[in-house]
């Protein structure tokens, strides 16, 4: 049975991940502030994933651009 998935919009999309990436990066400062260096590192990382992932949420160029007949 197919399941009813309501799809988020972009912006959705784009906020959300936004969101996630203020919240690893606020993460990130606590977690350096005690000490944990590495794992202040690792959830930079994950943040910058995320600023990446709401880059490039919504249409692509090539999707917009249509072929001349």
């Amino acid at each position: 049975m197919l399941s009813a998935q309501k799809k988020e919009s972009p912006a959705d999309q784009r906020a959300a991940h936004s969101q996630a990436a203020q919240d690893f990066f606020d993460q990130a400062r606590l977690v350096a502030e005690d000490g944990q260096f590495s794992e202040a590192g690792s959830l930079i990382l994950k943040a910058l994933d995320q600023e990446r992932r709401a880059q490039s949420s919504g249409p692509q160029v090539l999707q917009l651009i249509k072929p001349r007949t």
